[in-house]
């Protein structure tokens, strides 16, 4: 009897990733594979990857080359790279020359065709490179998918992105925006809560200019918030990424008047500053950004924020980094996503003088973290002695203990029995720390 082929997937980056990966899954499980535990019982490692950041991709080819010993080992191995960075050209081809053991590379474009390609291998024993710049996007949507999020799963709303960031790869290796057609987005939802998913976020890399590309009015992020929260069944809906120039009072008023989605908004700012959101392309202001957050403070009186913030773009002053800090001093973030500016091929930033030493730039992190982390702490304490409905998501690894989720979005600890995961409860915040709340079940 012929050995059961195993496979393993490594996923680098954002969620859209995480979800391509479960994509990526179901291919492999259709065409015979199970999921191995390690590297020695795999038959197939594929890497799923990230160029966001320049460190991400080190990270990852460092990864690759660990795989070496293994491929030396088990002649048979495929050893596959895919995602972001092997979209690049150059990244492809510096994987090809630099990896020999690396069998296929191929790009975002094409992971519907992991079947073929793996054939392609198999038939020719030859490695294959493959990057196309476009797609056919029912044929990603009608991937089969082996979902690994627990009680929560992924929908795509669109691909690609139109915003150009001037730090950012990701409309590059990501092309043009694409919107699926609502009715098919509403169908694929009420399948998944049909099945029993507690939780539904909506993914793109701009989820506010959902419809754009439709031309309809009746397809648009609003309408198809709507649509979704009009289900009748037990469930939350968040969404990401949003992005401030393209959200809307209507999508804010949407969430206030809702039923499912929850009063949690993801809302990357990047900079307090001006100058240097001018400099990125963000086109907005502060003044703009704070003008949505305010009015979603008042229409939603228990919302809760995070963001993206870039440190030490190119030319970023103290002045300009201040007026950050003084941004999240306004906001309150619940949580914020902190990253140092760092080079990325391709990109308009790459280019700019007043490049920000990264002495400079460490030193900014910290004082950002440290203050982010006095607002975290502060915010968390308001919830002491309040009662949140949550939903049992997981447990903690080695300790008896659950994991929840406020319909805020805040972060809960609790004690009970696996009985719990999955469901909708009340609970009591009894203390906090950081941006995590301890709580004990309401009976």
């Amino acid at each position: 009897m012929e050995k059961q082929k195993r496979y393993l997937i490594k996923t680098y980056g954002c969620q859209m990733n995480v979800h391509e990966s479960e994509k990526l899954s179901g291919i492999l499980e259709q065409m015979g594979y199970t999921l191995a535990d390690t590297e020695t019982d795999a038959d197939l490692i594929l890497f799923n990857t990230c160029a966001i950041r320049e460190s991400a991709e080190q990270k990852i080819y460092s990864h690759i080359g660990e795989l070496k010993k293994y491929k030396k080992q088990r002649k048979d191995m495929i050893i596959a790279v895919c995602g972001c960075m092997s979209q690049q050209q150059k990244a492809a081809e510096n994987i090809m020359t630099k990896y020999p053991f690396v069998d296929i590379v191929f790009g975002t474009h094409n992971i519907a065709k992991l079947k073929e390609l793996i054939e392609k291998r198999q038939q020719s024993k030859k490695r294959v490179l493959s990057i196309v710049e476009t797609e056919d996007i029912k044929e990603r949507d009608g991937m089969p998918k082996v979902r690994t999020s627990g009680y929560n799963a992924w929908v795509n709303i669109t691909y690609g992105c139109n915003n150009f960031c001037t730090y950012c790869i990701v409309p590059y290796v990501r092309g043009r925006e694409v919107s699926r057609p609502l009715s098919d987005i509403v169908g694929e939802v009420e399948g998944l809560l049909k099945e029993g998913y507690k939780k539904i976020t909506l993914l793109g890399q701009n989820v506010n200019s959902y419809g754009n590309d439709l031309n309809d009015e009746d397809q648009t992020f609003a309408k198809l918030l709507k649509a979704i929260d009009n289900l009748p069944y037990d469930f939350w809906l968040s969404f990401m990424t949003s992005h401030p120039k393209d959200i809307s009072f209507e999508v804010l008023d949407t969430i206030a008047s809702s039923k499912h989605i929850m009063h949690y908004l993801h809302l990357p700012v990047q900079s307090g500053s001006d100058n240097v959101l001018k400099a990125m392309n963000r086109r907005y202001t502060a003044s703009d950004y704070l003008k949505k957050i305010d009015y979603a403070k008042n229409k939603i009186s228990d919302i809760e924020f995070s963001s993206d913030i870039i440190v030490g773009f190119p030319g970023e002053t103290e002045e300009d980094f201040n007026d950050t800090l003084k941004l999240i001093s306004k906001v309150k973030y619940s949580q914020l996503f902190t990253f140092i500016y760092s080079k990325r091929r391709g990109t308009v930033a790459e280019k700019m003088e007043n490049q920000i030493e990264l002495k400079i730039k460490k030193e900014r992190l910290a004082r950002l973290i440290e203050k982010q982390n006095e607002i975290a702490t502060l915010e968390a304490q308001k919830y002491i002695g309040k009662t949140l409905e949550v939903l049992v998501e997981g447990k903690l690894k080695n300790k008896n203990k659950l994991i929840a989720t406020s319909k805020c979005g805040k972060n809960v600890q609790l004690e009970g029995s696996d009985e719990l995961l999955g469901k909708f409860i009340k609970v009591r915040v009894e203390s906090s720390k950081l941006t995590v709340l301890f709580a004990k079940e309401e009976k």
